[in-house]
């Protein structure tokens, strides 16, 4: 008889999710870059943080390893006290099903599906009753301000709505942390406004946690903290006068 291994609970002192001492180096032939270099830092739980950088500056690696879709060199990335960087990636994918929402730039969104069954796809996929992934979805969209739009396609949809349908995706898993590659990338300054407008909604209604990595200083100042990512180093903000 095999046993089957209970995952060890690593004490996180009350951060929902902490990064520890986080290496990441790519190496091809005998070339090594240093992506990420000793990252270390904590979210709380409700919490809205922002890292933000310049393009290159290791924001897109650090979230893939948050986000399990990749996986570190060195160092821990411990989520509601497991060590994801550590999972193999069949306990990666499961764990980022039940705990992480994911909002990519282009959306990641279906285009020949409507808004209403893009948001209903992954709640499928994990097994959800198509009625109750349905009602799921519509709830979301309306919650989001989408309710009249919910039929129709991706393409008859404006760029901040696409934004929004991909954060309803995200949210379909009820996830406790909820990540944002540069999601205000490709809008203009008006439509970014709304998604963020969103996001705070989220957070302040749902004390959703909010990890948001962008290049935009406007963006990074609506979240609570804000983090700084440079040559794969991770500063904090200075308030200080």
């Amino acid at each position: 008889m095999t046993l089957r291994r209970t995952p060890r609970v690593i004490d996180t002192q009350g951060a929902l999710l902490s990064v520890r001492n986080v290496f990441k180096i790519y190496k091809e032939n005998d070339i090594e870059t240093v992506a990420l270099y000793g990252a270390k830092f904590d979210v709380a739980p409700g919490e809205f943080v922002a890292i933000q950088g310049r393009s290159g500056a290791g924001k897109s690696t650090l979230l893939n390893l948050i986000g399990g879709l990749d996986t570190p060199s060195a160092g821990q990335v411990i989520l509601a006290g497991r060590d994801i960087a550590h999972m193999n990636e069949t306990e990666r994918a499961a764990y980022r099903r039940q705990h992480i929402g994911i909002v990519f730039q282009t959306g990641n969104l279906t285009p020949f599906l409507s808004a209403l069954e893009n948001v209903m796809l992954p709640m499928t996929w994990n097994g959800v009753a198509p009625a109750d992934a349905a009602k799921r979805a519509s709830q979301l969209l309306n919650d989001l301000g989408l309710g009249e739009r919910m039929d129709h396609k991706v393409s008859q949809l404006s760029g901040g709505e696409a934004q929004r349908v991909g954060i309803a995706i995200a949210l379909s898993n009820e996830p406790d942390l909820l990540l944002a590659d540069e999601l205000t990338g490709e809008l203009d300054t008006e439509i970014t406004n709304q998604v963020m407008d969103v996001l705070k909604m989220l957070h302040k209604d749902r004390q959703l946690s909010l990890l948001v990595v962008t290049h935009n200083h406007r963006v990074a100042a609506r979240a609570q903290r804000v983090l700084h990512i440079a040559d794969g180093m991770i500063t904090e903000e200075n308030h200080d006068d």
